[in-house]
């Protein structure tokens, strides 16, 4: 999809015009947010199941072989998650909530980015690498011992309670929580302007959230690199890279507000 500067400019002045009248905007993140920051995404050209099956839920919870291909993998990502830092995008989207135009941002980036670069309002609906979970009784730790231990002995790390421990993220075949899903339709019912942002939007239940709220009848805005599969129902399709266009935006917004 090929789009001209003018063009460009045109939308992204039209999304700061939409959301300096906005009262209530949300924002959905996906991979695309984070390739700045040097984290791959997962199913781009480049992306990570390309090289790699994922290992399913049911696998690690039946199969040790599974646990350790689960372990070996996150192990293979451990550093460039824990060293990566939030991009321009990340810190143009804190400065939305700061500036009260981002109600909520629902991700399903499991990086722990948004909250690094100072959004507080976030629902991770896919976990997070920054914390181990116990698939028992859901303690929470640091993930250091564990992947220390995993080095070690080349065995699923366990918690104190004997269960198996995994990363607090949500694998496939795993049941997203309850808590999160009402959370981020919650949002998406009283939301009056909605924006996906590095998103194919084809990972439901999690790409069903934008689209909840665009089925409203409010302004649904997509910025992504490459088509998605909701682009059809945007009021507003932007083509390009969104570490370029989010700041762009914001600079507008705070142009329009000092007017």
């Amino acid at each position: 999809m090929h789009r001209s500067p003018e063009n460009t400019e045109r939308q992204t002045e039209g999304v700061a015009a939409m959301l300096s009248k906005a009262a209530r905007p949300l924002f959905f993140t996906g991979a695309g947010i984070s390739t700045g920051s040097g984290i791959p995404d997962f199913r781009g050209p480049k992306g990570i199941w390309k090289s790699r099956k994922p290992v399913y839920y049911q696998e690690f919870l039946a199969s040790e072989t599974a646990r350790i291909e689960h372990w070996d993998y996150k192990l293979e990502g451990f550093e460039q998650f824990r060293n990566a830092k939030p991009n321009k995008a990340h810190f143009a989207l804190a400065e939305l909530e700061g500036l009260g135009r981002l109600d909520s941002l629902v991700t399903q980036n499991i990086d722990g980015l948004h909250e690094q670069a100072g959004n507080s309002s976030v629902i991770e609906l896919h976990g997070t690498n920054r914390w181990v979970e116990c698939v028992e009784c859901g303690n929470r730790t640091e993930p250091e011992p564990a992947f220390r231990e995993f080095r070690e002995t080349r065995a699923c790390p366990r918690c104190e309670c004997g269960g198996y421990l995994k990363t607090a993220t949500i694998s496939f075949g795993q049941q997203m929580p309850e808590r999160l899903l009402e959370q981020a339709f919650e949002a998406a019912e009283k939301a009056d302007l909605v924006v996906a942002i590095g998103s194919t939007l084809e990972v439901h239940p999690a790409a069903s959230v934008p689209l909840a709220a665009a089925r409203k009848g409010v302004p649904y805005v997509i910025i992504n690199r490459g088509p998605t599969a909701q682009d059809r129902q945007a009021s507003v399709r932007i083509e390009g890279d969104v570490n370029v266009l989010i700041p762009e935006i914001v600079e507008r917004l705070k142009k329009i507000l000092r007017e």
